[in-house]
């Protein structure tokens, strides 16, 4: 029996090159869970073959800034003129429905949310060292010199904000990883200050 029956904001974040889209996958792909993954939304056309409601959700810039103006979002950006947020209202109906909703993020956007959402469960994935994530951004083959020695850069101004979440994980091994943040799911519904009310209730405590 789950004794909290209102699903968990888990936060996964981290440096770029880190992992955190790779370990999200295999978690999905792990048996024994609810989760669902948090769909974000944007003022950029629609790509080819990219659906409403299940890549992005799709507005007008108005709207988006007028979601902004009422405190809408749990975080949002902009990025080559277009915006890129996360709904308030999608994640609390996920939630109510106890799915644990999954949200894959960079630090700064990380940051944000956990200023609007105190019981959200904030996960740092971590590389095992510095060379293992520089070989990994290398790995990618996509980006020049210029752009990995940024990355590396702003990874080293990243790290020491490991202090702000709830937990560390280290992706020495993807589905190490993922494993550790599915142990990390389940103990959380066991806290005490999630699940008293509940258990009370069941027992009928007083």
């Amino acid at each position: 029996m789950k004794l909290n029956e209102r699903g968990l904001l888990v936060v996964i974040s981290g440096p770029s090159g880190v992992g955190k889209g790779t370990v999200r996958k295999a978690l999905f792909e792990m048996e024994g869970h609810d989760l669902v993954y948090s769909i974000s939304m944007t003022t950029r056309e629609p790509r080819e073959g990219e659906v409403e409601g299940k890549d992005y959700y799709f507005v007008s810039k108005e709207e988006f800034k007028e979601r902004i103006k009422n405190d809408q979002f749990l975080e949002y950006a902009e990025f080559v003129g277009n915006y890129y947020g996360t709904p308030k209202d999608k994640v609390d109906e996920q939630l109510d429905k106890g799915k644990e909703v999954v949200l894959e993020i960079e630090v700064n956007g990380a940051l944000q949310v956990r200023e609007k959402a105190k019981d959200g469960v904030f996960i740092f994935i971590a590389p095992p060292n510095k060379a293992a994530l520089f070989r990994r951004l290398l790995r990618r083959g996509t980006e020049e010199p210029e752009t990995i020695d940024r990355r590396m850069k702003k990874a080293e101004r990243e790290f020491p904000l490991a202090h702000k979440y709830d937990y560390i994980v280290v992706n020495d091994e993807v589905h190490n990883a993922a494993d550790r943040i599915l142990a990390i799911i389940r103990a959380e519904h066991a806290k005490t200050e999630r699940s008293i009310y509940k258990y009370n209730e069941m027992l009928e405590v007083k």
